[in-house]
């Protein structure tokens, strides 16, 4: 089920639910893989979204339905698009497949730009179905979906969709439009590619802008070397004191087996999965989950 928020409806800002966020990220590595992962390295393509006035309606929702399928790397699932008067952007019902029945709001008949954006969201959660993945509470699990959309490629869809003016407050989905940019910034990081060509939406690239500064500062947070230097004050106190930090940093510490000395434990930049090395210096860590090699400096 996608959120759409209409006009009239206040849009949520900042980061509410970035630590399901972030939980979602690592549950995605631990069920597909660092190289499972690795195999979405394609973005959805902006010009298989495309779907106007020009595109017979049932024929063009089917047409960008596949070209979603594919995004998200489900061949062998075919989604069946129809339309009705709902208050939801769009639903799915979620069988055994192949075939997979989506409907969506009658305002896509007309308002088509966006039939793709609420696609990402429905062909997520029949990615995650077939995967098995889910979180216990409904909440949970749709910030899951719109993780899982946004970080294997088809998400900035969603956060594309968001518009906010005098006269339209929109949005789809159940992240902010700052979390999505933190989750789209973190896929452009671990990928080495930049969405914000794609965007359309001069809202969607601010929001995009506000998210991957703080997905920057991850990568620069104690103990990582590339740590700033007040960073690397605060942790260097806190390491002397033994205890958790004053000021909610992430990291750790905690007493080695037999008194052989101090481990800090710390989040994965990447994946999120919590680290533990020892405190000994300058060190490379290596993250068992993503694989990613950490520059240390503990």
């Amino acid at each position: 089920m996608t959120e759409n928020r209409g006009p009239g409806s206040p849009v949520e800002h900042g980061f509410p639910h970035l630590a399901t966020v972030r939980a979602s990220i690592t549950a995605l590595f631990r069920r597909l893989s660092a190289d499972g992962i690795r195999a979405y390295d394609t973005s959805f393509a902006p010009a298989d979204a495309a779907f106007d006035a020009t595109d017979g309606l049932h024929l063009g929702a089917q047409r960008v339905a596949a070209a979603t399928v594919r995004a998200l790397r489900l061949p062998d699932a075919r989604m069946v698009v129809s339309f009705r008067a709902m208050e939801q952007a769009a639903t799915v019902e979620l069988a055994a497949g192949p075939e997979y029945f989506v409907e969506v709001n009658d305002r896509f008949r007309t308002h088509r730009r966006d039939l793709a954006a609420a696609l990402a969201h429905e062909v997520a959660h029949v990615l995650l179905h077939r995967l098995d993945l889910r979180f216990p509470g409904t909440a949970e699990n749709e910030i899951l979906t719109d993780t899982a959309a946004a970080y294997l490629g088809a998400g900035w869809l969603l956060l594309d969709a968001y518009r906010e003016d005098a006269l339209t407050h929109q949005r789809f989905g159940y992240l902010t439009p700052e979390e999505f940019g933190y989750v789209l910034a973190k896929r452009a990081a671990l990928f080495d590619e930049d969405p914000a060509p794609w965007f359309t939406s001069p809202q969607a690239y601010e929001a995009y802008v506000r998210g991957r500064a703080l997905a920057e500062r991850d990568h620069r947070r104690a103990p990582l070397t590339a740590a700033g230097p007040l960073a690397r004050r605060r942790y260097a106190k806190a390491r002397r004191a033994g205890a958790a930090p004053a000021d909610g940093s992430a990291y750790r510490f905690e007493p080695e087996a037999a008194g052989a000395g101090v481990r800090v434990s710390f989040p994965c930049p990447v994946c999120a999965q919590r680290l533990r090395v020892p405190v000994r210096g300058r060190l490379r860590a290596r993250c068992g989950l993503c694989r990613t090699v950490l520059d240390c400096t503990t």
